[in-house]
């Protein structure tokens, strides 16, 4: 076994990534993604398959351009081309922090076309719909794939077989909702940045306060709200006559977003986001962090039997823990009146929780966060 095997992972970041996250974060570490330290140890392990050394650190690419360098451990040469890095989550409370994201590689066949990805011990496996991932396949999600492909791609044009590995993996996810959500078997390979923000920590409560300050110092009554990048994107979109600064995304943080932007006069609240968030605003649940919160099936369902919506519409409600895969069967059947109504009952439990200070829309956008599913 390398002697670096319990040697702290040592990172370094281009001077603008650096910047960037030094005003976001105002303070907090940041940290990486399952899927960038799957990518960075996918490439690691690819590098010794090619060149016959393991290298002791590997940059790669993360979606918005930058680049970051990871030290590379867990070199055995009893199990050549394997190889790891540890997860760093910064200051965000994620139970994967310290985790080995481990890659092993060999070459693919030759009739293969592209690097394949594949989940092994203490990755989950997808067991139920509304997750965007075929049942049966690994819970790596599509941005890490590409991830690890690229970075693949940077040592060898020739296709590989990679398998992505999380020893504990199966530990780490009994704190987490995996197993209600059909995800068993161990975490999932998850990332669409490649960094993690301390989403969940008293700092970034801070942090929204401060952005909604800051737009209705800027003299607007209106602010758009978002949970995330894709539905922060799909809110600019949406909006194209409104200044920068009068969105704000809020991560989890929702009902202290409406308390402030009451208490700062604002007028008007637009809400962008996905299935699952509005379900549990609707079900008056403000703070909507995944692992404090479930969704509120029985809401769901009675949302589609409000509007005398198609049995499978009802069931699909109940069907699984995810109001994506309800969301989802509402398109599929061309019904959306259960959404609708669901993002109406969004917006009046965000005026309630604000006393009616402010008119409140809900706007509910797909998974990828490119088209409006619903408006209420």
């Amino acid at each position: 076994m390398s002697t670096d095997a319990q040697k702290p992972t040592v990172h370094t970041v281009e001077p603008e990534l650096a910047e960037e996250m030094a005003a976001v974060t105002k303070g907090l570490r940041t940290g990486w993604t399952t899927g960038t330290c799957s990518s960075a140890a996918a490439k690691a392990a690819t590098h010794w398959l090619v060149s016959g050394m393991p290298p002791t650190s590997v940059e790669v690419g993360l979606p918005g351009g930058q680049r970051v360098r990871f030290d590379v451990t867990d070199i055995d040469p009893a199990t050549p081309y394997r190889c790891a890095v540890i997860k760093d989550a910064g200051d965000d409370p994620d139970c994967t922090h310290g985790a080995h994201l481990t890659a092993s590689v060999r070459w693919a066949d030759k009739q293969v076309k592209r690097t394949i990805v594949d989940g092994g011990d203490g990755v989950g496996m997808i067991t139920k719909p509304g997750l965007g991932l075929p049942i049966g396949s690994p819970a790596i999600n599509p941005v890490p794939r590409r991830m690890i492909r690229e970075a693949v791609a940077e040592v060898t044009p020739r296709p590989v077989h990679i398998t992505v590995s999380v020893p504990g993996g199966q530990e780490m996810a009994m704190k987490t909702s995996n197993a209600r959500l059909g995800i068993v078997g161990g975490i999932s390979i998850l990332g669409t940045t490649g960094i993690v923000r301390p989403f969940s920590t008293a700092s970034y409560r801070a942090s929204v306060v401060q952005q909604i300050d800051v737009a209705a110092a800027q003299g607007g009554d209106t602010v758009v709200l978002s949970t995330g990048g894709r539905s922060d994107a799909a809110a600019q979109r949406l909006h194209p006559d409104l200044d920068l600064v009068a969105f704000v995304e809020v991560g989890d943080f929702t009902g202290i977003a409406l308390r402030r932007a009451a208490g700062a006069g604002i007028r008007a609240v637009i809400f962008v986001g996905m299935a699952g968030k509005i379900a549990k605003l609707a079900a008056g649940v403000m703070m909507t962090h995944y692992r404090r919160t479930t969704v509120d099936l029985d809401l769901m369902a009675e949302a589609a039997r409000a509007v005398d919506a198609a049995p499978e519409i009802v069931e699909a409600a109940t069907a699984t823990a995810t109001a994506r895969h309800f969301a989802e069967t509402c398109v599929l059947h061309g019904d959306i009146r259960p959404l609708t109504l669901l993002c109406s009952k969004a917006a009046r439990a965000c005026e309630s929780h604000v006393n009616g200070a402010i008119d409140v829309s809900v706007i509910m956008v797909d998974f990828d966060g490119d088209q409006v599913i619903a408006r209420g």
